[in-house]
């Protein structure tokens, strides 16, 4: 049985809450400060990933960490022909502004993957944390401003919360996973290179050069490497 990182579950979680508290007192009014938000989580993770986890499972001799690495990519882009692109920002309604349930289903699926690896990379866990912040906002802002009940809003928004606890405390409780966890570390990998590198070249969209994004991008790989 792996060891149980409290972070690992806590993290995640507490991340998903800031962000949707952010996100209810701000009100889709401040756009421009989302897009920021993403634009530092993106380069954060990035960061995490390049400078931790790559060098990790690379050096695992007699592991094909591109073969899982690819994979992880495939993965997400099919996650998110579902998801619509919610992991890195995009928000969609369908025409009766109800919440698409197969939408929160792509997104509670991408949440546990990327949990499970987390009881053992303590620096992912923080990239987790940064990420389920815009998350957790852009989230909010659909499910919030759907004609959805109010109880089927709460609990779309706790189910998804509860998705990255829930495959770190997986992995931790399930010691046939743990051989695993070199191959869900690459698959993850995949899924979060993707996502990272899509919020950072939609964040560039018209090529305009601005100071502050760029000097937050900066800010968030430094940290990344500092961590």
């Amino acid at each position: 049985m792996s060891t149980l990182n409290p972070l690992s579950y806590l993290l995640p979680f507490i991340g998903s809450l800031v962000g949707m508290v952010i996100a209810y007192y701000l009100a889709p009014r401040t756009p421009e400060r989302v897009k920021l938000i993403l634009s530092f989580s993106g380069a954060f993770l990035l960061g995490i990933i390049i400078l931790h986890l790559m060098p990790q499972v690379f050096s695992e001799m007699n592991f094909k960490a591109g073969l899982w690495i690819i994979a992880g990519l495939i993965l997400q882009i099919l996650l998110e022909y579902l998801s619509q692109g919610t992991e890195h920002g995009h928000t969609h309604l369908k025409k009766d502004n109800k919440t698409p349930i197969i939408l929160i289903l792509s997104l509670c699926i991408h949440a546990f993957i990327e949990g499970l690896p987390l009881a053992q990379e303590p620096k992912l866990v923080w990239g987790i944390f940064i990420h389920k912040i815009p998350i957790g906002m852009v989230l909010f802002f659909m499910v919030w401003r759907s004609k959805s009940n109010l109880s089927s809003r709460l609990l779309y928004l706790f189910l998804f919360t509860l998705m990255s606890p829930l495959g770190s405390l997986t992995l931790v409780y399930f010691g046939t996973l743990t051989a695993w966890q070199i191959p869900i570390t690459a698959l993850v990998i995949g899924m979060l290179l993707h996502i990272s590198t899509t919020i950072l070249f939609e964040s560039n969209q018209g090529h305009s050069f601005n100071l502050l994004k760029l000097l937050i991008i900066l800010s968030a790989f430094g940290l990344s490497y500092l961590i």
